[in-house]
């Protein structure tokens, strides 16, 4: 080889040698980057401990679902020479079933074909209702005792739950069935078509974490849960989750950010034209005084003694609010507790109590589901 081929040579040597040096330095900083920011090869997704200590509540609240044992009443009826429409009485899944139940109570109202309806109530059932009789050209005037923060809906957890405590599925019929199910794919359509709007809706993973099989629920099949919906619950391998506990799953749900989700359909329906009015509705003769011919009936529990509706009942839950942690965004389940982290705070719960009206906070109800997640939180894996 001459001096010329002899230098070219080296000289390709040394470039596949510098590639190879980059190569491999840009490997060993994608990997660090990789397993710093994106948790790859860690076995399992990267699942924030809590920061739990009572000094951290920041605000207790119980919250009354209005839980009718036959299901929620949705039909209408006369009143002298009013079209009256309830819509009320769907427990723990309100929020999960408005959409779909608002449309539903819509159909009964353009029955009437009259063009001014007045709606009670603005929490979530009757601020949908209101919203989806304008998209049909309809003026409607809201009469409420209380707005928002100042309602029952405004104490929920938020989460996507349409079969939370929706009837006793002893008094099931295969009517209710049809309606739940029309009613729960009409109202995960309406939500879908909600994401992105300034994260009023989103998508969170939920974990359950249980020491014990999960027991299936009564009449399962009745509140199976629908296809095409949220994914299935995963069970997870000890290798892919850091809890010690023998049975966790895990899944991807709907989480509704309350406080932003109220005030920006509140502001949709006066922008709109909609109309509010302070009104509390004590008696039968209050209804029957509105001007307006046709009344969709959003009361939830305050429908109880005004129509005398037997199957109604309150189902007290308590919420405790630990002050927010950004990195904190997943749901989580457990024998008596769960977490529900939110925009406005991380909410913990676990606790129904049927038939009580009182909405008093009970600070060892908050020390004990506390109690129980901070014992959670020291057994996870670091």
């Amino acid at each position: 080889m001459n001096r010329r081929g002899f230098i070219q040579q080296a000289a390709i040597a040394g470039s596949w040698a510098a590639v190879g040096s980059m190569v491999a330095s840009c490997a060993t900083t994608a990997k660090g980057y990789a397993d710093k920011h994106f948790q790859i090869n860690m076995g399992y997704y990267r699942i924030p401990k809590l920061r739990l200590s009572m000094d951290r509540i920041v605000r207790e609240t119980v919250g009354l679902r209005p839980f009718r044992t036959i299901g929620p009443r949705l039909e209408s009826e006369q009143l002298g020479s009013k079209t009256l429409v309830h819509n009320y009485g769907h427990g723990g899944s309100g929020w999960s079933l408005s959409w779909g139940s608002g449309m539903l109570a819509r159909e009964e109202v353009l029955k009437t074909g009259v063009k001014q309806v007045a709606v009670i109530g603005a929490g979530t059932i009757g601020l949908t209702t209101a919203r989806l009789l304008q998209e049909k050209g309809i003026e409607v005037t809201i009469y409420a005792k209380d707005l928002a923060p100042n309602v029952t809906s405004s104490l929920a957890t938020g989460t996507w739950s349409p079969s939370s405590r929706v009837c006793d599925p002893q008094k099931a019929t295969p009517e209710f069935k049809a309606w739940w199910e029309k009613a729960t794919r009409l109202s995960f359509r309406a939500f879908q078509f909600q994401l992105g709007l300034n994260d009023i809706i989103s998508w969170v993973d939920e974990y359950n974490v249980f020491n014990e099989p999960p027991a299936e629920r009564p009449n399962s099949e009745i509140f199976a849960d629908l296809s095409g919906l949220v994914p299935e619950r995963i069970m997870l391998g000890k290798k892919e989750h850091p809890f010690k506990a023998d049975y966790v799953s895990r899944r991807s749900n709907v989480m509704i950010n309350i406080p932003t989700y109220l005030h920006k359909h509140m502001t949709d329906f006066l922008l709109f034209g909609g109309k509010v009015k302070i009104q509390e509705i004590k008696k039968i003769e209050d209804i029957d005084a509105l001007s307006e011919k046709c009344v969709v009936n959003c009361m939830g529990l305050g429908a109880k003694a005004i129509f005398n509706d037997e199957h109604l009942t309150p189902v007290s839950g308590q919420l405790s609010c630990l002050i927010p942690q950004p990195e904190v965004t997943y749901k989580l389940n457990t024998k008596g507790a769960s977490i529900i982290s939110r925009k406005d705070g991380i909410y913990l719960g676990g606790n129904g109590i049927v038939g009580n009206w009182d909405t008093t906070p009970s600070r060892e109800q908050t020390e004990k589901v506390v109690a129980v997640l901070q014992k959670l939180m020291e057994d996870m894996r670091a």
